[in-house]
């Protein structure tokens, strides 16, 4: 039986599609169902059933799945242990939030790449909410709450916020003093799905909890960089991560409004599916990621349990 059959099998069962794992696994769709069927042919069973639409193990191939998952875990680590000063090899897959790829993680992978030459990334940046899973992601950098359920999250700490708004705004609105100042001022609206809910500016009320003021907006966006850009044309005020406009800060191009009343700091997590058998490269990239992150973070925290959904800024 060979490993790279049981490769094929196991990523066409995860993700439901020849098309993907072939992609994934960096073959054409053609190789990936002639292993399939050498596989099947060699134990004397059908293991997928294939229609137009889908792609379901039998259960003949869900009796196998399991194993074969546990056996290219085996392979995967005594491949990678004797591999010495060349560090981890294979492929690991990740989605990461588009800013935080751009300002932190991309420049410092030539690091991670010198100490394992042989370790190939696949790096997606998207706003979006990828299904990890569906999508055949190793690990995912989740900004914001956690509502997939089946999944690992180890929760990093939070990102600090901060209200700001452009100079050309603050002139033609006046700069706001407390929160009913807010209702002569207009908000940029982030929202991943348009129309999911209103406008508003989150603060933190009396009793300790979050809540949202209503507020208007001319302008609904579904990016952090239109977010950000929409701010520096003087569109509204935005609550965004820090991190992410400190540049703006620093030379003036954006202004802090309102700092005794921040959003709720923006949860970052790394979430992936792997169960309890994470490969060896996959977590060593996880623990990487983590560990730059965590020096932008305002808390740290171990595993917790997934928090309301919010839009990743």
């Amino acid at each position: 039986m060979e490993l790279d059959a049981l490769r094929v099998l196991v990523k066409v069962a995860e993700l439901q599609s020849f098309t993907h794992a072939a992609e994934h696994l960096g073959m054409s769709k053609s190789r990936a169902s002639v292993r399939v069927q050498e596989l099947e042919t060699a134990l004397g069973t059908r293991l997928l059933q294939r229609t137009t639409r889908t792609v379901r193990l039998t259960p003949d191939g869900e009796r196998l799945l399991g194993p074969a998952r546990q056996l290219l875990a085996d392979a995967d680590e005594l491949g990678n242990l004797f591999l010495g000063a060349r560090g981890l090899r294979g492929l690991v897959r990740v989605d990461l939030p588009a800013t935080i790829a751009r300002d932190l993680i991309i420049p410092s992978l030539p690091d991670l790449l010198a100490r394992h030459p042989l370790l190939e990334l696949q790096v997606s940046t998207t706003d979006r909410r990828v299904d990890v899973v569906r999508e055949g992601f190793d690990c995912v950098l989740r900004v914001g709450g956690l509502d997939d359920s089946g999944l690992v999250a180890r929760r990093l700490g939070a990102l600090p916020m901060v209200n700001c708004a452009s100079p050309a705004y603050l002139r033609r609105h006046g700069v706001p003093a407390t929160l009913d100042d807010l209702d002569r001022h207009v908000v940029i609206d982030y929202a991943q799905r348009f129309g999911a809910s209103a406008p508003g500016f989150e603060h933190r009320a009396p009793d300790g909890a979050y809540v949202d003021r209503p507020m208007r907006a001319v302008l609904s966006v579904n990016s952090a960089d239109a977010y950000r850009v929409a701010c520096l044309a003087g569109l509204g005020i935005i609550q965004v991560p820090r991190h992410s406009v400190r540049e703006h800060l620093d030379d003036g191009s954006l202004v802090e409004v309102l700092p005794d009343h921040p959003c709720a700091p923006m949860p970052v997590s790394i979430v992936h599916a792997h169960g309890r058998r994470v490969p060896r490269r996959v977590r060593a990239v996880m623990s990487w990621l983590a560990d730059l992150v965590r020096a932008h973070l305002a808390v740290t925290a171990d595993v917790l349990p997934a928090a309301p959904e919010r839009a990743r800024r």
